[in-house]
């Protein structure tokens, strides 16, 4: 390994150990069951940039500061590189100005509450929403 290799190079074990309950928001047409779901349960999207430096830290201490067993909750990932059609439609039918990192949190199919960059880690709370 290079001297740069545990920097840009993913570590498996490491990945493994730290596991967040994700579901990958890979097409447009999930956007109307989060709709859905937000009906019974509180339903967050996170849009993540993995170029950048800043969306990494973020995603990084938002997953370790949050408890993804919740199950009134539905964690939903969007890799904004790989899906940027599903961030503009995202921004498009929810009315929230596209930003990275993200958070959108939705209950009764309207979204309640976002957060973009470090206000996420801040200011986002979602016992307060989960009640």
């Amino acid at each position: 390994m290079g001297i740069f290799g545990g920097i840009f190079e993913s570590n498996k074990e490491t990945k493994n150990k730290n596991t967040f309950n994700w579901i990958p928001l890979t097409e447009t047409t999930q956007l109307k069951e989060i709709v859905e779901l937000s009906n019974n349960k509180l339903v967050m999207i996170f849009k993540h940039s993995t170029r950048c430096g800043i969306s990494s830290g973020v995603l990084s201490r938002f997953e370790k500061a949050t408890d993804s067993t919740l199950e009134t909750v539905a964690f939903y990932y969007l890799d904004l590189i790989q899906y940027r059609n599903i961030s503009n439609q995202i921004a498009k039918e929810f009315n929230v100005y596209h930003q990275s990192p993200q958070a959108i949190i939705l209950k009764n199919g309207v979204v309640v509450k976002h957060e973009s960059h470090y206000d996420i880690i801040s200011n986002l709370s979602l016992d307060d929403l989960i009640k």
